[in-house]
């Protein structure tokens, strides 16, 4: 059971159902599940860097090994659980009414907890597209069998997921300058902050008005310019905040 935290008193009077708020979640919260960074695993896997995996080129040119390291890492993935802070996070958006959670992350941990309308910067690793048609696929039923599998249109299908090199989906960057820019209350949690365009999500909140939150186990770039900043687990500081929710 999470402990109750000192924090501000400009922070205590922003918790009230009325306030906008955003939430930026990084790797931060879901290795505090036992979410690899998947960087020299053993056997085969140990012999590449994500780099070489992780690229459009690398799947045209190999699309059967990236498949498989992908399909490795869900295996990894499908067994995690969500911690305290995912949980934490159900909590905010069924408080405050207006309540929007941007992540980095592309684990699906917040949906697999309960969190609605997840605007995944990055993507989703469960999730997978056709490279030739575009169609998404939740699910592997009523493709083609192989590895990979494919699309009844005759294309390959890969990860729903943002490679090295790739541009990352217009309506959810759009969307999450446009949260952050109107919003009340901004979250930084679990993230360096030094991956852009995410990294730049706490400055546009601050230029907007917003009162900026960090929460991290160490200092980060941004630490300097945020109005609060809580050091420790989220999967422990985020459900001490729900206990002074109004």
């Amino acid at each position: 059971m999470s402990k109750r935290i000192s924090i501000s008193d400009a922070l205590k009077s922003l918790l009230v159902k009325k306030t906008k708020v955003v939430v930026l979640t990084g790797a931060g919260i879901s290795a505090e599940s036992g979410v690899p960074t998947f960087r020299g695993e053993e056997g085969l896997w140990k012999k590449f860097r994500p780099e070489e995996l992780a690229t459009f080129d690398a799947f045209m040119a190999n699309p059967e090994l990236v498949w498989e390291w992908y399909e490795y890492r869900r295996k990894i993935i499908e067994e995690i659980k969500p911690n305290p802070g995912h949980l934490a996070l159900v909590d905010f958006q069924r408080y405050f009414d207006k309540f929007d959670l941007i992540t980095q992350n592309v684990d699906g941990l917040h949906r697999k907890t309960g969190s609605k309308n997840v605007i995944e910067l990055h993507g989703n690793i469960r999730r997978n597209k056709c490279i030739q048609c575009g169609k998404k696929y939740e699910s592997l039923e009523g493709t083609i069998d192989g590895i990979p599998p494919k699309c009844p249109c005759g294309g390959n299908i890969r990860p729903d997921v943002v490679w090295f090199g790739e541009m990352l989906p217009q309506d959810a960057i759009n969307y999450a300058f446009a949260v952050s820019s109107e919003c009340d209350l901004f979250f930084s949690v679990g993230t360096s902050a030094v991956v852009h365009p995410a990294a730049s999500l706490p400055l546009i909140a601050k230029r907007g008005g917003a009162y900026v939150m960090e929460v991290n186990i160490s200092p980060t770039e941004i630490s300097h310019i945020v109005d609060e900043s809580l050091l420790g687990k989220s999967g422990e500081i985020l459900p001490s905040l729900v206990k002074y929710f109004k």
